[in-house]
């Protein structure tokens, strides 16, 4: 039988150092606040106690939290790890009093809620300084857009912060391995700053309307949202070319695309 954390989408880590690497490269340090999801067995959260202040984990698996009570019983007692019982997706930053700039998230998440995980946090009032994630690699290159092709999720990440792959975990590393290989994704500088011109909202509205239909034009798509005339002149004003798509816009164009439609 499957262990439940497999059923979960869970795949363990094995090797502690690629734990050691998530915390190196996530710049922990021992004035840090640490929140981490889905520890597991607690192979990163080991290796997240040696480097931080203070660690909340969130573990949505019943057993496996009881489990995580024993191990870590020494660090509860003191007062540095606090563990919550829970799936992460009903749990806010401000639930556990996280206040914004002021923690790292990290996590060995399952595939199926990155990209939910992600737009939480980024979105999230109070936002981590960093995230540091164990992922699967196509959807960490995708992030970057390596292939020079932009998609919602990657202009979703890099209108937050500064994504960077830091290093490539093979699928023997884990148990039970995948059937992919992973990637630690660090996403840093993390804030909302490119939203003092227009809002949240306006911009992913915006986004959202670009990438509607892959196969057309980034005017047509966005035309159905805001009307032609509105698009065309906006687009002119940021200096899009005309057969441009939304794969082809950059961060900084989707934002001069945003203000000029807002100001229209």
């Amino acid at each position: 039988m499957a262990k439940k954390g497999a059923r979960l989408g869970q795949h363990f880590l094995k090797n502690p150092h690629y734990a050691e690497v998530l915390v190196r490269e996530a710049g922990i340090t021992s004035e840090d606040t640490v929140l981490e999801i889905g520890p597991g067995e607690g192979m990163l959260t080991r290796e997240i106690l040696k480097a931080a202040k203070r660690v909340i984990i969130v573990e949505k698996d019943e057993l496996l939290a009881e489990k995580l009570h024993e191990t870590f019983a020494a660090d509860i007692a003191d007062g540095k790890l606090k563990v919550i019982t829970a799936d992460i997706r009903d749990v806010s930053p401000e639930d556990v009093g996280l206040e914004a700039g002021k923690y790292v998230l990290a996590a060995n998440i399952p595939y199926y809620i990155t990209g939910e995980l992600l737009r939480k946090f980024l979105e999230a009032p109070a936002q981590p300084r960093t995230i540091a994630f164990l992922m699967q690699k196509e959807v960490a290159d995708r992030i970057l857009a390596r292939d020079g092709k932009e998609s919602i999720l990657s202009i979703s990440v890099k209108a937050y912060g500064k994504p960077r792959i830091a290093a490539k975990v093979t699928k023997g590393n884990f148990n039970p391995p995948p059937s992919v290989d992973s990637a630690i994704l660090v996403v840093e500088n993390i804030s909302k700053e490119n939203f003092v011109d227009s809002s949240e909202k306006d911009f992913f509205r915006a986004v959202r309307a670009g990438f509607s239909s892959k196969r057309k034009l980034l005017e047509s798509n966005l035309a159905k949202e805001f009307g032609r005339e509105i698009v065309q002149r906006v687009v002119m004003s940021a200096h899009l070319p005309q057969k441009t798509r939304a794969e082809d816009t950059s961060l900084e164009q989707w934002k001069k695309v945003t203000n000029g439609l807002s100001q229209s």
